[in-house]
């Protein structure tokens, strides 16, 4: 039996309904509706509930952008949410994201409290950088990569209004960035790879995650130091926990494997992927 491990809201943020293919959330004051493919049962709330709550609606055109609809007037300022005393910025992108995923709380408190002054973490697809913040808060020494220049910026701007500095930037394909780290010898204690189903490289390449899993987590592997930890979410429909397992086991000395999900308000369940937690 895989085991599920329930990633919890928080102050700033509320997963408060979900059903018919969409999800209902509050960021800070904000609420929004967004497409999700897993949420494929009734929700709790009425559809006229959903539309007295939310300020936002994505609207999606194509399986990659879509649109924003107002369905009411939004607070005024910037709009950030707070973890753990940290700041980050949300905006409304054309891919339905707004610049986090709630559901890596779960990781980041594991992040917190894995990491220690002077240990050094290596953030692989970046993003905007939440993992990342949350690491060098701790004091560890953190190498964000990601293959987009605008996300670093906007990763910048998360560390810096959290009242943090010094972050390693670089802008690299992650498994590119991996392979060289090995041939210079570079190790890590702690290795944090959230990965997209399919993504475009710096070059605008494209690939797909199942092509690439089994070298990240060898790389990985061989880039931790000893009793180092691997943190990897895949959200990926072609790859199984099997694979997963299969690719980590000749690599790690214990291995957790699990299911993530999260519970709606309304006490709907949501998944959110595999998780692979492995140490060395």
């Amino acid at each position: 039996m895989i085991p599920k491990i329930y990633s919890n809201n928080w102050a700033d943020y509320e997963l408060i309904d979900a059903g018919f293919n969409k999800k209902l959330e509050r960021w800070g004051k904000v609420i929004t509706i967004r497409p999700e493919l897993q949420a494929y049962f009734p929700p709790a709330l009425s559809a006229k509930e959903w539309k007295e709550k939310a300020h936002l609606e994505f609207i999606e055109k194509s399986s990659t952008n879509g649109e924003w609809k107002l369905l009411k007037s939004l607070p005024t300022g910037d709009w950030k949410i707070h973890f753990q005393g940290l700041s980050f910025l949300l905006e409304r992108t054309k891919f339905k994201h707004v610049g986090l995923f709630p559901e890596q709380a779960t990781n980041w408190e594991l992040i917190s409290d894995f990491l220690q002054p002077g240990m050094k973490m290596l953030n692989l697809f970046a993003y905007t950088g939440a993992a990342s913040v949350v690491g060098r808060n701790t004091g560890a020494e953190v190498t964000h990569v990601d293959s987009v220049k605008q996300l670093i910026t906007w990763a910048k701007y998360n560390m810096e209004d959290s009242g943090l500095s010094d972050i390693r930037w670089i802008h690299e394909d992650a498994l590119k960035f991996a392979q060289k780290e090995e041939k210079r010898g570079n190790t890590y204690d702690l290795i944090v790879m959230d990965p997209p189903a399919w993504g475009v490289g710096t070059k605008n390449e494209k690939w797909k995650l199942e092509d690439q899993l089994e070298f990240l987590i060898e790389s990985a592997a061989i880039l931790l130091k000893q009793d180092g930890l691997l943190i990897l979410n895949t959200y990926s429909p072609k790859i199984t926990l099997e694979e997963i397992q299969e690719y980590a086991e000749p690599y790690f000395r214990k291995i957790e494997l699990a299911e993530l999900w999260k519970k709606t308000t309304t006490g709907k369940e949501l998944f959110y992927g595999f998780l692979l937690r492995a140490y060395k």
